[in-house]
């Protein structure tokens, strides 16, 4: 079985009836919200928000009960993948482009669970770029500050156009070296006019990580252990 997909079931385990659950975005999310699915059709009551257009239609496709935002109050538990982890559970994510929404739900989760490969854990972070989402005015502006923090940025494009986030933002893709503070980082992205959000996600929002590997094992990090 692929590793991605032995973590997302690994994961669904943590859903219970009467769940309001998030449903994260990216080629490991997809797990899921197939697993999800699954167990829908065989009776768990649930509802879900979902953190992008894409992710929201993979889950009327499984036939997924939806909520809108507006809604709710509260998130039991949210799964999605990530870029890279590293070893004190800081993530990079935005690989899809719904960095802003992935971490509305995990900041507003009580359970978030992230789920990868064993090629996406690091002892530090550094390896894949940290997305960036920007507003398209001033985003040159936005861009020559995230230079003076050390890094190569690269506006994210899809078919020689600018890639545009659900929000109707831009995606700027900034390859770092080794990220020795993560939440440091993310302050200082964060205080740039007309940056929205970073793809970093500091170790204080991220409750498990839930890794499989090649060999067909599972292992479960959880924060303490």
């Amino acid at each position: 079985m692929n590793p991605k997909e032995l973590a997302a079931n690994k994961a669904v385990e943590y859903i219970k009836d009467g769940m309001i659950i998030g449903l994260g975005t990216g080629s490991t999310a997809f797990f899921a919200i197939q697993k999800i699915g699954e167990a829908v059709k065989k009776g768990l009551k649930v509802r879900a928000v979902a953190s992008s257009l894409a992710s929201t239609e993979l889950a009327k496709q499984a036939g997924i009960p939806l909520a809108g935002m507006t809604e709710i109050n509260r998130i039991d538990v949210t799964i999605d993948g990530a870029d890279e982890v590293d070893e004190s559970f800081n993530v990079t994510k935005g690989g899809g482009g719904a960095l802003t929404r992935e971490k509305i739900l995990a900041f507003n989760s009580k359970l978030f669970i992230v789920i990868v490969d064993e090629s996406k854990l690091s002892k530090k972070l550094g390896r894949f770029p940290v997305a960036v989402e920007v507003v398209p005015f001033g985003y040159n502006l936005a861009i020559s500050h995230l230079v003076e923090l050390g890094c190569k940025p690269v506006i994210r494009q899809r078919k020689d156009q600018f890639f545009k986030t659900d929000n109707g933002n831009w995606i700027i893709d900034c390859q770092f070296k080794e990220i020795d503070n993560p939440e440091e980082l993310n302050k200082t992205i964060n205080e740039i006019p007309g940056v929205i959000e970073s793809g970093l996600f500091s170790s204080n929002l991220v409750h498990c990580v839930i890794a499989g590997y090649k060999n067909g094992s599972v292992k479960v990090l959880k924060q303490g252990n």
